[in-house]
């Protein structure tokens, strides 16, 4: 018993000082990314919902920890497509329901272990296709491509494109 406990002490750890110039970098792609998206929802489909929460969660891991293997673009893109693909079998088969909630989010960590293709922001695509309300669910089967696909591939592009002006830092570090 005094084993499993002290597993959950933990260490301490020791932040190093803020890296400014890495920071702002993160800043960049994060505003950049964010911004196309929004001005592509706003200009381009402006019929069509392509902002979710979940791309906040992954602006972070690929603007901010792009050297994480959660944030490769196979795990971004495949991930989050798979997940929302999940959230939506879910959401038709249960509707929003706290089964249809817990089997989306389950399921989606399930697949992308088994696929290698894990993304965290991939469990909220997920879930957001069950709770997400009206606009959410008259999507359908939509949902998976747009926003999801199509957002995670403009985050993508802009993660390529500013991650690499940077002399420090390299992404995608594998595909």
């Amino acid at each position: 018993m005094k084993t499993y406990l002290d597993k959950m002490r933990g260490e301490r750890a020791q932040p190093g000082s803020a890296d400014w110039q890495d920071a702002l970098w993160s800043w960049l792609g994060a505003f950049t990314g964010m911004g196309a998206i929004c001005w592509l929802s706003t200009h381009w489909l402006s019929q069509h919902l392509l902002i979710v929460a979940s791309f906040g969660a992954t602006s972070v891991l690929i603007y901010a920890a792009p050297e994480s293997p959660f944030a490769q673009p196979r795990n971004v893109l495949v991930g989050s497509v798979l997940s929302a693909l999940t959230g939506v079998a879910c959401f038709q088969l249960f509707g929003s329901t706290a089964l249809a909630v817990s089997l989306a989010v389950s399921l989606s960590v399930l697949l992308m272990q088994l696929t290698h293709t894990v993304h965290p922001p991939g469990a909220a695509a997920a879930l957001v296709a069950v709770i997400g309300g009206p606009q959410i669910t008259a999507l359908g089967w939509w949902y998976p491509l747009m926003p999801i696909g199509i957002g995670c591939a403009v985050m993508l592009v802009v993660a390529i494109l500013v991650n690499n002006l940077a002399r420090h830092r390299r992404y995608p570090r594998f595909w």
